[in-house]
């Protein structure tokens, strides 16, 4: 669609070249239209009749959307200037091509032909023209021109039709049409996710671009302003744009951020002050390119064989697939009636409420409180910033997909919200980016059970590495957990996952062996583990904060951190044992120099606290303890009574070894769980095992290999008597004396009275295989440890038979599950996600721990 506009004196091969280059049917030339209006091409005096013609079919033409080629003279400005104007008035772009050959080549022509009689001063005049007009043709108003110079130039010229950048009729989805950002940078990366993209990340965990292997997203414009992170919106949006994963279209909001980054002289309203602040503080380079990246924003985009139209403010049907001023300004602003409502604000054309085209057309621009459908338009302009929801559109399906604004992050001008509209928006109110609501755990829809009573349905938790479902019942079991007996839950940013164990060995007297955990990873494509001793203790999260400005910005006043268990509890009882567990874990850091090291001033470690007593003194009491006396009580009034039944001549031989069997076995067993009890008073007597640093402000070290974890652990270890090293083995899975060695290891540590050891792929947590996401790590443990797990005698051939065939299946799908939520909780939390966000993953761990699996695994 456009004009093309050949410009040449008489004889410079105008005709010739538009013949060779351009449909019969696209090409208008002065001499047809003089044949149209006196039946004689050549006739000079129908040249103003003949210009008529020629505008009104080209006017025709252009309004048709149609390409049109005049071939004139038009070496004159004003004869352009006509052209140029007709242009404009259909909103295509005009194209000159200038052919500018000598006068001699232009005369001989004309001398060649009987019809054309000029005389000789014409071609001369004509050249003075067209090279006096040269100097100022491209300020004509044509978006380009072409010069050829010379008849070789012109010969051989090629022309190549370029579609109009609005012009994407070729891409045809599926799309997702996603509404006006401003800024709102939380929200657009939890739609993203909840829409089915994978975020990617730069090495600071920001969000640098979105992937679907199947859609294209597209933005209706307005990323900035108002709300918290324009910057932070702007890196993600242009990095999907770069790759291909998304189209984005001009909004009024970056058509003046342009502006005011060029230094032109805009008023600081509606957000942008706000915006240039958090520019200010990116490098200049990142400035530089969004100037780039929104100064090439176009208008509109005319997708899907023309059946969808994306425009920030909406698109009049006889707009659609042009380029102007006219078109741009309708497309940022839309049209307004010229009067001003109570707020001050504009009052805008009700354009929709009278188009009748046939392409879909989405927009935003001005907030609704609900997407509605208004003659094959919508508006997706949902008022995320001012507290609504950030809306997408899936495309073809019609399917509107929303997620609700973390915050009201700007108040508007215009009430967005008033009370009856609350409901649909979602959030009626605001709170503190800190607090938690009964709203923020996942029990997720309701639908009509049986009996058509509401029942709930269970809730879900996009994570970066796929969606994690948490039923409703494993909810409201964790909810009660969690107000009852849980830490402030702004100390919870992650909940360790549970284990599962290798696969049972096959034969021989073992149930756990390593073998087993070698050749999982090996199947799953991985060919490097480690192998770390497994303590004996329990399981406890250490969050050190360096001092109380740290504690208060990042995580609540009145502590300098927190240690907690596996299901959120606090690890200690008094808050005194508490403080002087996290005065040396503190005083270790800062001797190592990790503050300076990491950057930061807080660190979370993942670990093992020992004793196993400190924590699971009464479950060793009136569980193990017990058992050992009650055994050692009945073992031997039964071992007497036996005796006296083999006094009387009864064969009871097989009895007396039975109950001498059972004294062995409770033997060994209290053996076990006495080496894992020692006494402390307050933190004398405890040590803490880290094998894992987990995060730091800005940052999660899921990604470092476990060479450097455990190098951080030996350091701590060194500055403090509090902190242990864990013993450790690197395998190469290819090289059968390496796995050979690795297991006589762990037969040296279980004979020892080691619990096991943990098999880990050495790359690290997020480490991915052949199946995706892997296993975090396999536990193998030792033969005298299980009697603690599985009971005195399970050792036994007929008890061995049975735990062979203990299935797995569930116990790992668990595992897997709660390290999704656990790696994607850390990286909302280093990504300063609100407290909601990064308590969802979190309490997802603590609901999937009420699943319905053997404890004993």
């Amino acid at each position: 669609m456009g004009l093309v506009v050949l410009v040449g004196v008489s004889g410079s091969g105008k005709s010739s070249f538009a013949a060779r280059h351009f449909r019969s049917t696209q090409v208008i030339s002065s001499d047809f239209c003089r044949g149209l209006v006196a039946d004689d091409e050549n006739d000079q005096t129908a040249t103003g009749a003949a210009f008529d013609m020629l505008h009104h079919i080209v006017g025709v033409r252009l309004r048709r959307g149609l390409l049109t080629v005049v071939d004139a003279t038009n070496v004159q400005p004003k004869a352009r200037d006509q052209l140029v104007r007709l242009a404009k008035q259909h909103d295509v772009l005009a194209t000159a091509i200038v052919l500018d050959v000598p006068v001699s080549v232009a005369r001989e022509r004309n001398r060649t032909r009987p019809d054309r009689d000029l005389g000789g001063h014409v071609v001369p005049r004509q050249h003075r023209e067209l090279r006096a007009g040269l100097k100022r043709i491209r300020k004509e108003g044509f978006s380009r021109v072409h010069v050829l110079r010379g008849v070789r130039e012109v010969d051989g010229a090629t022309v190549e039709l370029e579609r109009l950048w609005v012009d994407r009729r070729d891409l045809t989805g599926p799309f997702d049409v996603i509404g006006d950002v401003h800024g709102c940078r939380f929200e657009l990366e939890t739609l993203l996710a909840r829409l089915g993209y994978t975020l990617e990340r730069d090495r600071l965990g920001r969000a640098v671009g979105a992937h679907h292997p199947e859609r294209t997203a597209v933005f209706v414009g307005d990323l900035v302003d108002r709300g918290p992170d324009s910057p932070g919106v702007l890196r993600l949006v242009m990095g999907m744009v770069a790759a291909g994963d998304a189209l984005c279209v001009a909004g009024n909001h970056e058509n003046k951020l342009v502006r005011a980054l060029r230094g032109r002289n805009v008023r600081l309203a509606h957000g942008l002050a706000e915006t240039l602040e958090q520019l200010d503080a990116e490098p200049a380079e990142f400035r530089q390119a969004v100037l780039d990246f929104c100064d090439g924003l176009i208008s509109h985009y005319v997708l899907d064989n023309g059946d969808l139209v994306v425009a920030h403010a909406g698109l009049k049907e006889e707009y659609h697939g042009r380029a102007s001023g006219r078109v741009r300004s309708f497309a940022l602003y839309g049209e307004t009636t010229g009067e001003t409502d109570e707020y001050g604000l504009p009052v805008r054309s009700p354009w929709a409420k009278e188009y009748r085209g046939r392409a879909t057309v989405v927009h935003g621009h001005t907030p609704v409180p609900e997407a509605e459908w208004v003659n094959n338009t919508i508006c997706l302009d949902t008022g995320c910033v001012f507290g609504g929801r950030l809306t997408a559109l899936r495309l073809p399906e019609r399917e509107l997909v929303d997620v609700a604004a973390e915050h009201t992050w700007y108040e508007p001008a215009r009430p967005f919200l008033d009370s009856g509209d609350a409901a649909l928006a979602g959030e009626g109110e605001t709170r503190e980016a800190g607090v938690l609501d009964i709203g923020d755990v996942p029990f997720g829809p309701e639908r009509p059970g049986e009996g058509g009573a509401e029942e709930p349905q269970g809730g879900v938790v996009e994570t970066r590495h796929g969606t994690v479902r948490v039923p409703a019942d494993h909810a409201m079991a964790a909810l009660e957990v969690m107000s009852r007996f849980a830490t402030d839950p702004r100390w919870l940013l992650y909940l360790p996952p549970t284990m599962a164990p290798a696969p049972a060995a096959p034969d021989g007297d073992l149930l756990e062996r390593p073998d087993e955990a070698f050749s999982h990873y090996r199947d799953v494509g991985l060919d490097r583990v480690v192998c770390q001793e497994k303590h004996m203790g329990s399981r406890a999260v250490a969050v050190v904060c360096r001092d109380e400005e740290a504690a208060r910005r990042r995580f609540t006043p009145g502590a300098l951190g927190a240690v907690y268990s596996r299901t959120g509890r606090p690890f200690f009882a008094e808050p005194s044992t508490r403080d002087a567990v996290l005065a040396r874990l503190r005083a270790a850091i800062e001797s190592a120099g990790l503050w300076e090291e990491l950057g930061t001033d807080w660190l979370a470690l993942d670990g093992e606290l020992l004793p196993w007593s400190a924590k699971a003194g009464g479950l060793i009491r009136d569980q193990y303890a017990a058992l050992g006396a009650a055994a050692r009580s009945a073992l031997p009034a039964a071992r007497e009574a036996l005796d006296a039944a083999a006094g009387r001549g009864l064969d009871v031989s097989g009895l007396v070894e039975d109950v001498a069997a059972q004294e062995a076995d409770i033997e060994a067993f209290s053996r076990v769980y006495r080496g894992y009890t020692w006494p402390t008073d307050g933190v004398s007597g405890l040590r803490y095992a880290p094998f894992a640093v987990l995060a730091a402000e800005g940052a999660t070290f899921t990604d470092r290999d476990h060479g450097w974890h455990v190098s951080v652990a030996e350091r701590l270890a060194e500055h403090s008597a509090l902190v242990i090293p864990t013993r450790y083995r690197t395998v190469d899975l290819s090289d059968p004396e390496a796995t050979s060695a690795a297991a006589r290891w762990w037969h040296e540590l279980v004979a020892a009275g080691g619990e096991g050891m943990v098999v880990k792929p050495w790359s690290g947590a997020s480490a991915t295989g052949t199946k995706g996401l892997l296993q975090p790590g396999l536990k193998v443990r030792g033969p005298e440890y299980l009697r603690i797990i599985y009971g005195p005698d399970y050792p036994r051939p007929q008890h061995l038979a049975k735990l062979r065939k203990r299935g797995l299946g569930r116990k790992s799908g668990l595992a897997l599950r709660e390290h999704k939520l656990g790696l994607e909780a850390l990286a909302r939390h280093a990504r300063g996600e609100p407290t909601r966000r990064v308590h969802e993953p979190v309490f997802a761990v603590l609901a999937l721990e009420s699943e319905p699996v053997d404890p004993r695994l």
